[in-house]
């Protein structure tokens, strides 16, 4: 999270709106407390918690994981140069289980955000997400399941699933082994 510099950018808009802690909490629906450890790059947001946030700053996700303000018509990112996120945590502030990389960050103003997403253990909740947007899920290795509204959904390597993301959803490993998954979410 510290490579992207996520939390100051963060601040940095608050700020800017001069608006308080309390004041995003309220708006977003998340406590003052954890705005703050996001702002200190404590921990990870997850990728919903993250649209929220650049929902109620009028930004775009992308923003968060841009390198810098020049804008680039098209954008080659090596294997080695992609970022890990690592420690996402909820609301609740427990391990979510996963971490993911932005396969895109020097591009702006995009209209989809592809990561690379690994579940690397089964979860000891099942809290899910929605926020605006659509999510395209393609299950690369391992067995998932998706958690989308009342359904569960299970996934194996090589499923795909295209979904509105306003929907209530939540990824899990189906068997506590490692799941990658390529997700492409656009606001």
């Amino acid at each position: 999270m510290t490579d992207y510099n996520i939390g100051a950018k963060i601040k940095k808009l608050r700020l800017a709106k001069k608006l308080t802690l309390q004041a995003v909490a309220k708006e977003t629906g998340f406590s003052p407390a954890l705005i703050s450890q996001i702002e200190n790059n404590n921990v990870s947001p997850p990728i919903a918690t993250l649209s929220k946030i650049a929902k109620f700053f009028d930004v775009k996700v992308g923003m968060f994981f841009a390198e810098d303000e020049e804008e680039c018509r098209f954008e080659v990112v090596r294997k080695g140069e992609r970022k890990l996120i690592p420690r996402v945590i909820s609301r609740s502030g427990t391990s979510q289980g996963y971490s993911y990389e932005s396969l895109s960050f020097r591009k702006q103003n995009k209209k989809m955000e592809p990561f690379l997403l690994s579940v690397a253990e089964k979860a000891a909740e099942e809290n899910t997400y929605s926020h605006d947007g659509e999510e395209f899920l393609f299950i690369m290795q391992g067995s998932a399941e998706l958690l989308l509204d009342d359904e569960r959904i299970s996934l194996e390597e090589g499923d795909c699933v295209y979904f509105d993301s306003s929907l209530k959803h939540r990824l899990l490993s189906k068997d506590g082994s490692e799941v990658k998954v390529l997700a492409v979410v656009t606001r």
